[in-house]
């Protein structure tokens, strides 16, 4: 099984090196291999330099993107990119550690899930601060309640997903987006979301942190907008999705 890595990054040279180090040596369920795509978002620190050097050697595939369009964009773009079986996100940041990735991509290689997201609220998440805090209670609520998807931690960085699951799913996201649209629209198409618990060491906006408050209220609006959308706009058209077919939906996906 072949697991394709996707690391939006915006400025962040000060941990970048540290971050891949990590990503480099994290273990991987057996029979796995790994393919690193970094997607630089626009950087104007350093930080689209630094990568220039990793895909010289050979460690990573490296797209940059002229302007800072938003995480959103930039994990689109990486979909297009990965050629893996398993698509996992992973933040350019010290946040979560690829030390988890076999608790991660363990179910999904023995057929247990098809997509899994790692919950900090089942492991060990200190020092969130309280406005984050209740900010990801409300928006793991608004999840359970719109689409009864019996999850702990809505707004995780953590993510992974069979690649033919997440490929077929017509994304729209630019910025922060992308956790609750991919949410919403993964329980409207009757898939199962499996947690498993990860590590977090949180940082704040001084230490680079970039989401902000507003971004919440987007993320609640969008888990509200497209619990009414139409299904049929939820899915890639047959002409646009990749040559890998998606499974198709459970029989119990409800609209």
């Amino acid at each position: 099984m072949k697991v394709s890595i996707l690391i939006p990054v915006y400025n962040e040279y000060p941990v970048l090196p540290l971050v891949l180090q990590r990503i480099f040596s994290a273990p991987l369920p057996e029979g796995c291999s790994k393919e690193v795509i970094v997607i630089d978002d626009g950087s104007t620190d350093g930080t689209s330099e630094l990568l220039e050097q990793y895909r010289s050697m050979g460690l990573a595939m490296v797209h940059n993107s002229v302007v800072n369009f938003g995480k959103g964009a930039a994990l689109r773009i990486g979909i297009e990119r990965a050629t893996g079986d398993v698509i996992l996100v992973q933040d350019g940041d010290l946040e979560y550690h690829p030390k988890d990735y076999l608790k991660l991509l363990s179910p999904i290689a023995r057929n247990e899930a098809e997509v899994v997201y790692g919950s900090r609220f089942l492991g060990h998440a200190k020092g969130i601060k309280l406005a984050n805090l209740i900010a990801n209670k409300l928006l793991t609520l608004a999840a359970n309640l719109l689409y009864r998807a019996q999850i702990t931690d809505e707004a995780t960085a953590y993510k992974a997903f069979r690649a033919d699951i997440l490929k077929s799913v017509k994304l729209r996201c630019m910025r922060f987006e992308f956790c609750p649209e991919i949410t919403a629209k993964l329980r409207r198409l009757g898939h199962t979301i499996y947690e498993v618990p990860i590590s977090y060491n949180p940082r704040g906006i001084l230490e680079g942190k970039k989401i902000r408050w507003h971004d919440g209220v987007s993320a609640l609006w969008t888990l509200v907008r497209y619990r009414f959308a139409p299904r049929v706009s939820l899915v890639r058209s047959v002409a646009s999705r990749p040559c890998k077919a998606p499974r198709s939906a459970e029989p119990n996906a409800w609209s």
